[in-house]
């Protein structure tokens, strides 16, 4: 299958690694991973802000650079971000049919049905959760808000992750309370956003998890920065590199960082 990868901007900022996990796993599970030029941001951080207007021009931009992908022959468009999918599967319509510009919103709709979030994709269109990973860690999983409430992947993180080789999957608890993260949420709300946090991390290190893993860079990030600054031993990874992640590419010193053969 023809893939179009759709990096994040996050990711493509902060974390690019996690772009090159997916594309490297799709790759292996043998798609064909493009990367449409042009694109960048979902429009999700205006539109929770309350910058609707200011979101239409975000959104015609990634219809245009998904839209010429689908028409080259691109089966599904995939992203390593449970937020950004439920934001162009619930927003992105919403958000030109408002400005009165439905012929946008008709493309965008059209775009969303064919747009994934990681683990749907694996599960629900390829049909795997066994994606042949190897990775010898004691892990716990965080499901972030969006892709519990928003875009319902339910599961099926965990059902890629319980069938990772040398996984030790813990449960989390109180795993469906937010980190305190809500993009900017964490910087209208410091103080209830820190308080949030604190709980989430209490709750990661009660597992004595060597890593916390997740479907969003964002929420990662914000957990991981406090487990650093506590010094805890607890590292944060995305699922991507996870189950990018081959017994070939370990090495007998590896750390808690994923190996990805490039």
């Amino acid at each position: 299958m023809k893939v179009a990868l759709f990096a994040t901007c996050l990711v493509d900022t902060m974390v690019p690694q996690v772009a090159t996990a997916t594309a490297v796993l799709l790759e292996r599970l043998g798609h064909d991973v493009v990367v449409p030029p042009g694109q960048s941001c979902c429009g999700q951080m205006h539109v929770n802000t309350g910058y609707r207007r200011e979101a239409v021009p975000i959104v015609a931009n990634h219809v245009r650079a998904f839209a010429g992908a689908l028409s080259s022959g691109v089966e599904a468009i995939v992203a390593p971000s449970g937020s950004c999918v439920a934001s162009i599967h619930h927003q992105q319509a919403m958000v030109a049919r408002r400005a009165g510009d439905h012929a946008l919103a008709d493309d965008a709709a059209a775009l969303a049905d064919r747009t994934y979030e990681l683990s749907q994709f694996l599960v629900d269109v390829l049909g795997v959760t066994d994606v042949g990973a190897y990775y010898p860690h004691r892990v716990t999983y965080h499901p972030t808000c969006h892709s519990l409430r928003m875009l319902r992947v339910g599961d099926r993180p965990l059902q890629l992750l319980r069938a990772v080789r040398g996984l030790d999957l813990v449960e989390l608890p109180a795993a469906d309370q937010c980190c305190g993260f809500g993009g900017t949420f964490a910087v209208k709300n410091a103080e209830t956003s820190t308080a949030m946090l604190t709980d989430k991390m209490a709750n990661v290190l009660s597992t004595h998890a060597e890593v916390c893993t997740a479907g969003d860079a964002s929420c990662l990030m914000h957990i991981g920065g406090g487990l650093s600054r506590l010094r805890a031993g607890t590292r944060t990874v995305h699922l991507a590199e996870i189950l990018a992640s081959t017994e070939e590419a370990v090495t007998p010193r590896q750390s808690t960082s994923p190996a990805v053969p490039r």
